[in-house]
C-alpha cells in the first residue's frame, strides 16, 4: 500500500475511533474531529517519506491509545463521576489473592 492510502487509512480509522470512544459526548466527539483534521491539514504538503513514516506511526499509537485507554466518564453530580466503560475495553479480571499459595 502506498503512503497515500496509509495516510488516507489512518484517517479514517482516527474518525471511526473517535466515533467510538466519545459516542453521545458532542463535545469530546467535535473536539476530536477539529483535532484530526487539524493536524492532517498541518501536514498535508509533507514529502519526506521519512517524516510521513513518523507521523503514521505516531497516528497509529495516538488510535490506539484512544481505543484502548480511554473511559468515557459521566458527573452524576458534583463529587461522583460514573465510568462507562466500552465492552471492548472490558477483559476477563483473574481474581487477586492475597495470600498466594506455597508452591511444594
Amino acid at each position: 500500500m502506498g503512503q497515500p492510502a496509509k495516510v488516507l487509512q489512518l484517517f479514517r480509522t482516527l474518525h471511526r475511533t473517535r466515533q467510538q470512544v466519545f459516542k453521545n459526548d458532542k463535545r469530546a466527539l467535535e473536539a476530536a474531529r477539529v483535532k484530526i483534521n487539524e493536524e492532517f491539514k498541518k501536514h498535508k504538503n509533507e514529502a519526506s517519506p521519512e517524516k510521513i513514516e513518523e507521523m503514521l506511526k505516531m497516528g497509529s499509537d495516538v488510535e490506539l491509545l484512544l481505543r484502548t485507554c480511554v473511559i468515557q466518564g459521566i458527573h452524576t453530580d458534583r463529587n461522583t463521576l460514573k465510568l462507562v466503560p466500552r465492552n471492548d475495553l472490558l477483559t476477563e479480571n483473574v481474581p487477586y489473592c492475597d495470600a498466594p499459595a506455597q508452591k511444594q
